[in-house]
């Protein structure tokens, strides 16, 4: 069983190392542009005038932009929703680039994605531990019933919310630690956590995805899988720091540690 799950965890690693470092990948990441910043709509190095309009941006370009909507040449008006998918089917496109619409709690951006960016062409790796037994064990998930929203710091130093379902109980070692995790759409856990390696020997924080729990709440807690978050990658992402109590007091050596 240990031989297969190590497999499996290799398999994993090879997989997340494709992932990361993929054209439009975290790495890819160069820019992240609020348009509140910008009131008269002009982005840097991003041809095109864009603003926010209630529930949408409103792109407006003239065919010597030079950008693609939908993969064909753009000139005129168009409102845009948040991109739902990964960068690489992002509508609008700028040579390369790829240019994701989003919105944080009703604030619009866009975000650079340029495969050619120096951080991509400069990675060498994720710095992992290979798998041990020892950090896959049991938990049991309790939810909260209502969910709550806890205000933390992000990674570019603003405050916002964070949405928490419930608790996910497991024992390491002998002692029970609690992590309280956000429940995702298809029912898997993701929890943002620290430990005593943080900001030492691997990175200040980690996320972590159990599985969905089972009717009886019970799932795996795998620090084997403990990933690096986007802006382990990149400085433009606005990933959320550990909410109270996810910071573990015993040295998680396990799973991702640092990039390269």
């Amino acid at each position: 069983m240990t031989t297969d799950a190590s497999g499996e965890w290799k398999q994993w690693h090879e997989g997340r190392l494709e992932t990361v470092s993929a054209p439009y990948g975290p790495l890819a990441l160069t820019a992240t542009h609020w348009l509140e910043d910008y009131p008269e709509g002009r982005l840097p190095d991003i041809p095109g005038n864009w603003t926010a309009d209630g529930d949408a941006i409103v792109l407006t370009a003239a065919a010597g932009d030079g950008l693609t909507l939908d993969g064909e040449p753009f000139e005129g008006r168009v409102r845009l929703a948040a991109d739902p998918g990964p960068a690489s089917a992002a509508r609008v496109g700028y040579g390369e680039r790829r240019l994701v619409v989003l919105v944080r709690e009703g604030i619009w951006g866009v975000r650079d994605f340029d495969p050619a960016a120096e951080t991509r062409r400069l990675f060498r790796g994720i710095e992992a531990t290979p798998y041990d037994p020892r950090w896959s064990v049991p938990g049991r998930f309790t939810p909260y019933g209502d969910d709550r929203t806890v205000r933390v710091e992000n990674a570019d130093g603003k405050r916002r919310g964070l949405g928490l379902g419930g608790e996910l109980a497991f024992t390491l070692d002998g002692q029970e630690h609690t992590l309280q995790v956000t429940v995702e759409g298809d029912g898997s856990l993701w929890a943002v956590f620290a430990d005593a390696t943080s900001g030492d020997s691997s990175y200040r924080f980690r996320f972590l995805r159990p599985a969905a729990p089972g009717a009886d709440g019970r799932t795996t807690v795998d620090f084997n899988r403990a990933l690096l978050p986007p802006c382990a990658f990149a400085d433009h992402f606005i990933c959320p720091f550990p909410p109270p109590g996810n910071t573990l007091v015993v040295p998680v050596e396990a799973g991702e540690r640092k990039q390269v």
